[in-house]
């Protein structure tokens, strides 16, 4: 499976700014993704509803509680142990993931 770790994002937005940990896993050959916001403790979790792989390029679309279950559309594109993406987030637009590092 491609990307799995944890991974470090840069995100500058008006309503945050600081990292965030992308956390790519695998349950019973699926992708298990989980997002972690420091400070930001009671965010619900990620449901993957689409998942794809291609070349190095992990994309689909979530969806969470906090966004009113939302379809979050992303893409995550992997180069070794660095890593950029977007996610397109209802009321707030693209967000892009930049300066991704794999933190283990």
């Amino acid at each position: 499976m491609l990307g799995l770790g944890n991974w470090q994002f840069k995100v500058d937005t008006m309503f945050y700014r600081g990292n965030a940990i992308l956390k790519v896993g695998e349950k019973n050959g699926e992708y298990d993704i989980g997002l972690e916001i420091p400070g930001m403790d009671n965010i619900p979790p990620i449901i993957v509803v689409t998942i794809n792989a291609e070349g190095n390029t992990i994309s689909g679309t979530a969806k969470n509680d906090l966004l009113g279950n939302k379809e979050i559309p992303f893409s995550i594109t992997i180069d070794g142990d660095r890593a950029s993406g977007f996610l397109k987030v209802p009321f707030m637009g693209k967000l892009t993931l930049k300066d991704g590092v794999r933190i283990d």
